[in-house]
């Protein structure tokens, strides 16, 4: 696993009513490293348009994987 690959993160989508077309409930999202968002309490993730947005950091709840499970869901993104 490479550097970068290490410093990934994840998160599932808890809350969704501001934003139903963007995200989906229980949805795992792959976090893009804002720290500009995060000292507003934001989150940046690809969401459902395949871009990255901000949300409020409420709307997810973080979860870590072991760097094999990682890889396989970079080799499925």
């Amino acid at each position: 696993m490479t550097t970068e690959q290490s410093k990934l993160r994840f998160v599932i989508c808890i809350e969704n009513s501001a934003y139903p077309a963007a995200l989906e409930r229980r949805k795992l999202y792959q976090v893009i490293p804002d720290d500009h968002a995060a000292s507003h309490h934001l989150i940046r993730v690809i969401d459902e348009s395949g871009e990255d947005y901000v949300y409020p950091e409420a709307y997810f709840i973080p979860v870590d994987f072991a760097p094999s499970i990682q890889e396989a869901l970079l080799r499925a993104a």
